[in-house]
């Protein structure tokens, strides 16, 4: 094994923070959910997030629903096949239901 000196430990260094500032940088993300409704259900009716997550509910029924938090967001009617995506930008619970049908809930947890 050979010892490297002060200088020669230094040059590799150099180099090696060097090359790391060349590398392209890639930023953690976090992973994109989905939420089906079906049969008057949100599936599933409770997911554990992270900060940044985006949310995608899919109307896989054959009536119209809506995804509706208090004060946070609110989809337009969503027919058969629709889509209506929410970025979640702070931690805490967030309680969700179908404006048409109240008896329809979820929660989505994020930390």
């Amino acid at each position: 094994m050979k010892i490297l000196n002060r200088r020669d430990f230094g040059v590799a260094f150099g180099l090696a923070l060097a090359a790391a500032m060349l590398l392209p940088v890639t930023t953690a993300r976090a992973e994109d959910m989905e939420v089906h409704i079906d049969n008057f259900v949100f599936q599933p009716a409770e997911l554990r997030i992270k900060v940044g997550t985006t949310v995608t509910w899919t109307n896989r029924d054959d009536i119209p629903h809506t995804v509706v938090s208090a004060g946070k967001f609110r989809s337009k009617t969503l027919d058969t096949d629709d889509k209506f995506s929410f970025t979640f930008t702070n931690a805490g619970d967030y309680k969700y239901f179908c404006s048409l049908h109240p008896h329809m809930t979820g929660m989505i947890k994020v930390e």
